[in-house]
């Protein structure tokens, strides 16, 4: 295993030189604080009321940033399932290979062959929960999970889309899973908002004897949206629309979010919790700009520009940060993990590489965290965002996006065009990514590309590779069945007439069914409904080779079936004709 790797050499020795995790439980000082992360999905960067919202005023949650600090310039991954992994691991896409969402699914037929990517989080891992434990710390995950494959592939897998599963908490560390008695809660009623607060609640005062982190992750305001009638209501008489941008649910999700996080704050202000607890509010990507304009940040989820990776980000921790700080340093989501390492007591029993940074120095304004550079990987396709194989690059106020072989002109229709494309833009006069610079700063954009491909080679993580079975015909088929991939049948079978008094020998072509991953296949041939075949035929299944001597004319109904290795399957037919 990799040794482990933080930004501080000093912070390295001194893990080294800390005792065991026995001793420093019975040491854990009275100060050390609880940890609240409230992690909201799909919630744009401007649609807190602190960073623009002018449509709803989110009271409590511009709360915490008034109490605390706001930060102008919070980066996740663009979608749920990467930036749940590196909040979770402290660790980069391209690290994890989780730049995907799961269960899988993907695009056979574009220009580049997305490389494979991780579908479960392996019990290996050294979560952050884990690590919180580590330090003394009694955990709680309350709501959304989504880092596991479920399905015909893994069918006793350890978590699903909207939980964790339970027998699966002490392999992630947590002690305390919310597990809902209808797996669907988060399709219905108000998403599980009030359900998964209370959770929240109910933890916070079951922790007395030890501090908590509380992991609250919630569904909303991922579609499909949802509300309670009465703030619906609200939003309609105000005359907003039913449908569509800035439509009355949505509003209303944002009001219903933002008052469960005031249940949470008052909570915590009567139980006498506030002064030793940090609070830190995040979201796990942008916007869906269809439902709420991202303005002025460049389209929403998804993408890899702005309104799909600037987040909104507060954090109030009592005593160490002042009130109303703001913050327009550049951090991101694997910054969490090593931030709660130093606040939470040092401590890591594991060996694990930490992609991120500690911001303790940004939050107590005591100093910088002597970081230039941020990186994305995303070698992926998604047709609903448009999004083709590409990898970013912020130094300063500087951000490179690097398409590898493709991209989508959403400007001209979302036009598919088959060619690379590098862009840059200067965020600190150009948020909205308007002006692309690359053709006038040619120095800049070939050194910023040069260092973004020396981070993806230093990952060790796989590009992409043209695709040999790209057809501009069916660019973006998706294949799913129906959460998951299954073979493809490339080239159907064509029928045959052979002489029926004499020796046959025919190939078929091996490529007639293919697997998106390219992943080996377990070939079946029979006849039509399952029979044996004849004693006169026979199949050679290592040169796809059928052979034999036919006892007379008819016609033969063959039955190709072929398996993956997680048991998905396609069947094709051919008839052969002897005559």
């Amino acid at each position: 295993m990799k040794h482990l790797i933080t930004r501080t050499a000093a912070l390295l020795a001194l893990f080294l030189l800390l005792p065991s995790t026995a001793q420093s439980r019975q040491a854990d000082p009275p100060e050390k604080p609880n940890i609240l992360l409230i992690f909201i999905d799909d919630m744009g960067w401007p649609a807190v009321s602190a960073l623009g919202n002018e449509h709803v005023t989110t009271t409590n949650i511009d709360r915490i940033a008034n109490e605390g600090m706001l930060f102008t310039d919070a980066y996740v991954n663009p979608q749920c399932t990467p930036s749940r992994a590196s909040l979770l691991t402290g660790q980069h896409t391209a690290r994890t290979r989780f730049w995907h969402v799961v269960g899988r699914y993907g695009y056979p037929y574009m220009r580049l062959d997305e490389p494979p990517y991780e579908e479960n989080l392996s019990r290996e891992a050294y979560t952050l929960a884990e690590m919180m434990q580590d330090n003394g710390y009694r955990t709680a995950i309350n709501g959304k999970w989504h880092l596991h494959t479920w399905g015909s592939r893994y069918p006793d897998p350890d978590g699903y889309y909207t939980y964790l599963f339970e027998k699966a908490n002490p392999f992630y560390g947590w002690d305390y899973n919310t597990i809902p008695e209808n797996m669907q809660y988060h399709q219905q009623g108000d998403k599980g908002v009030d359900f998964l607060t209370d959770e929240a609640i109910g933890f916070m005062d079951q922790s007395s004897d030890q501090p908590f982190f509380i992991y609250l992750s919630h569904h909303t305001i991922h579609g499909p949206v949802l509300a309670p009638g009465k703030l619906i209501k609200k939003y309609l008489r105000k005359g907003y629309p039913e449908e569509g941008v800035h439509n009355a649910t949505y509003l209303a999700a944002i009001e219903h979010m933002d008052n469960s996080v005031g249940r949470i704050l008052d909570h915590m202000d009567q139980s006498g919790l506030a002064e030793n607890t940090m609070v830190i509010f995040l979201t796990d990507n942008g916007g869906v700009d269809m439902e709420f304009s991202n303005a002025p940040l460049r389209y929403g989820k998804g993408s890899m520009y702005e309104g799909g990776m600037r987040v909104p980000m507060m954090v109030r921790w009592p005593g160490k940060i002042d009130a109303g700080a703001v913050c327009n340093t550049p951090v991101h989501a694997i910054d969490i993990y090593p931030t709660l390492l130093e606040i939470g007591g040092k401590r890591m029993e594991q060996e694990w590489i930490l992609d991120g940074t500690s911001i303790v120095p940004l939050l107590t304004e005591s100093g910088e965290i002597g970081r230039e550079t941020l990186y994305w990987y995303m070698p992926l396709y998604d047709a609903a965002w448009g999004a083709t194989p590409c990898a970013v690059i912020r130094e300063g106020d500087y951000k490179l996006i690097e398409f590898f072989g493709d991209y989508c002109d959403r400007e001209d229709d979302w036009k598919y065009i088959p060619q690379g494309r590098t862009e840059l833009y200067n965020l600190s006069d150009d948020i909205g990514e308007k002006n692309d610079l690359a053709a006038n700063m040619p120095e800049l954009t070939s050194r910023l590309r040069d260092e973004l491909y020396a981070w993806i080679s230093e990952m060790d993580a796989p590009l992409p590779i043209l695709n040999k079975r790209y057809d501009p015909g069916r660019t973006w088929e998706r294949t799913r069945y129906p959460l998951n991939f299954r073979p493809i049948v490339e080239h159907p079978l064509p029928d045959i007439t052979l002489p029926a008094d004499s020796d046959f020998s025919f190939t078929i072509d091996p490529d007639t069914f293919r697997e998106y991953d390219d992943e080996s296949l377990t070939w079946f041939v029979c006849m039509e409904g399952g029979e044996v075949l004849p004693h006169w035929m026979s199949f050679d299944a290592e040169h796809f080779r059928f052979s034999g001597k036919p006892q007379g004319p008819g016609d033969h109904v063959i039955e190709i079936k072929v398996l993956d290795p997680q048991g998905a399957s396609a069947i094709d037919q051919f008839t052969i004709n002897f005559n």
